[in-house]
């Protein structure tokens, strides 16, 4: 079990992808949890409808409803991206230990991320933290890319004759 942990194991960076998908669900999950009712898995997109019309759940809630959906939505349009960018890196041969200190501070950024946005920007001016970690994840990808870059920039090419 100590082995899964070993920072210098390629591995490692791998597994964060399946990790960082399972955190996209989580707002996602939560919000129809908290939506109950409102939530129309036939008509998912008439459950903001829904919910406007509920005089039961408060204000608060709704918002916390609806951030989470676009939590969920923005864990969607990055996570291609940052998978193409961990196997970038590890098949450019950067150091793997580098590429999973990268990998878990993506992690990190969206664990972060997703709290900000849900629960603690029910002050509004918290929204700045949000847009940080945001911005924090996206240069930890093009980090990754950028170091596959000059990973493969620096491989020499074989020529069979």
């Amino acid at each position: 079990m100590a082995s899964l942990f070993d920072l210098t194991k390629a591995q490692l960076s791998y597994y964060t992808v399946p990790a960082a998908m399972i955190l996209l669900y989580v707002p996602h999950t939560y919000a129809g949890i908290k939506a109950g009712k409102n939530q129309d898995n036939a008509n998912p997109r008439k459950t903001e409808e829904h919910l406007a019309k509920d005089d039961s759940i408060n204000k608060v809630t709704k918002s916390r409803i609806l951030r989470a959906r676009a939590a969920h939505a923005n864990g969607n349009e990055t996570i291609g991206l940052y998978a193409a960018a961990v196997v970038a890196a590890n098949v450019a041969g950067v150091e793997a230990e580098t590429v999973n200190y990268l990998a878990l501070g993506y992690v990190a950024s969206r664990i972060v991320y997703n709290y900000i946005y849900v629960i603690a920007q029910d002050n509004s001016r918290v929204a700045p933290l949000r847009s940080l970690t945001w911005v924090s994840g996206i240069g930890i990808i093009m980090t990754l890319f950028v170091k596959a870059g000059n990973a493969a920039a620096n491989v020499r090419t074989v020529r069979f004759s």
